[in-house]
Formats: C-alpha cells, structure tokens, sequence
C-alpha cells in the first residue's frame, strides 16, 4: 500500500519542522511539503497533490478557510479526488473552525494536540471512515451557529428508513460508532453500514459533513 502523502500550510516555522519531524518518522506516511501561507498552500496541493492537508487557520496573505475552499474548488475542476483537510487551531472553540468545516474541511485538532493523536486523525481521515471528535464539533456548531433554527427537512432526508433516521440524530450528536452500537443494542459493523447508507443518501461524504447537515437544517437542537 502506498503511503499517505502528508502536507502542512502553517506560518510558524518552528511547527512546520516538529510536524515534518513526526510525519516523516511515520513508514506509512510521507511528507511531501509545506508552506507558510495560504496562497503558497494552494500551489502546494496542486503541485503535490496531497492525500491529507494540515491547515493552520490563522495565517497571513490568504487564511486556512479560504486556503481550504480554494483547494477543494480545484480538486472539483480538475475531477481528481479531493484531499482530506484537518484545520488546526490553537482555541478549543473557534468560530472560524465552524467555517472551515463549512468549507469542507474533514475536521479540526488543537495545534498542541498529542502527537499520537495527530497522526491517528491523519489516518483516520485518509480512511474516510470517521471524524475527528465528532462530540467536539457538535460543541463547535452549538456554540456559534445561529442558523439552527426550525426549518423543513431538505427532500432528501425523507428517504431516511427511521432505523437511518434515529442513527442520523445520533450520530449528529457526536457519537461515535461504538456507542450507537451499545446505546441500540446493535454490532458496530450493524451501525457502520447504517451510516454509509445515510451518507450515501444525503450525498455527504463523511461524518463532519453530517454534522454539519444537522445543524444547518435545524435537525438537532
């Protein structure tokens, strides 16, 4: 298998290397750049096509948000799949994460997260299966999103089984497999293939994105 090519935009220099460092110390992962900025962070990914970006939120000449967007647009337009893109910021709640994930960011980590940590999120977002902290980006979004107010379902949503449906609202709670699993007496491989049927669906592409359906649909309070 062929490892996961890691890159990292953040304006600290210091980090950039102590980032390197980790990855790099990694056999199935492999650094393949960074960049201070934004703007250089757009030309990185196009240049090097990473699987998995780490994405300072706060820089100078273009920030993380729009850096992230950017990126995913052109990933879009040339057809190619898109890289997976973890924010890191220094504030365990931090408005412009919200905008980030909004973006189509895959998720957020503390920039002094655990070094394990960091590199389980890598892989877990390269994976596709999972999301960072699902509880902490409920928290996220109940914390600053004002939009979660009662609206009408979107269509797609009534397509939900109400076995899917009761598995959306908890899985839109931040929970994780694991619990689902314990909480409706079901196996974890049960609640999995729930998930990726509701995903598939609701045309998300990972639990981040679920999330973020709930909140701006009004689907959880």
């Amino acid at each position: 298998m062929s490892p996961i090519k890691v890159a990292l935009v953040d304006d600290q220099a210091l980090f950039r290397t102590g980032i390197r460092m980790l990855v790099s110390s990694q056999p199935d992962l492999r650094f393949v750049g960074e960049a201070a900025n934004g703007v250089e962070g757009i030309a990185l990914a196009a240049a090097n096509r990473p699987d998995v970006i780490l994405m300072d939120i706060r820089m100078p000449v273009l920030d993380g948000i729009q850096a992230t967007e950017a990126i995913l647009r052109a990933a879009d337009e040339r057809g190619g799949a898109r890289p997976r893109i973890i924010v890191l910021t220094t504030f365990d709640l931090d408005e412009a994460a919200t905008r980030a994930i909004r973006g189509g960011a895959s998720g957020f980590l503390l920039k002094d997260a655990d070094p394990e940590f960091l590199l389980a999120a890598i892989r877990t977002v390269h994976a596709g299966t999972s999301v960072i902290a699902a509880a902490a980006t409920r928290e996220l979004f109940q914390h600053f999103d004002s939009q979660a107010q009662a609206k009408v379902p979107p269509p797609e949503f009534a397509s939900l089984t109400s076995r899917e449906n009761e598995i959306f609202l908890l899985a839109a709670r931040g929970l994780s497999n694991s619990e689902i699993a314990r909480g409706e007496f079901l196996s974890e491989a049960t609640v999995k293939t729930h998930i990726s049927r509701i995903l598939s669906k609701l045309g998300l592409r990972d639990r981040v994105q679920l999330v973020v359906f709930a909140f701006e649909n009004g689907l959880v309070d």
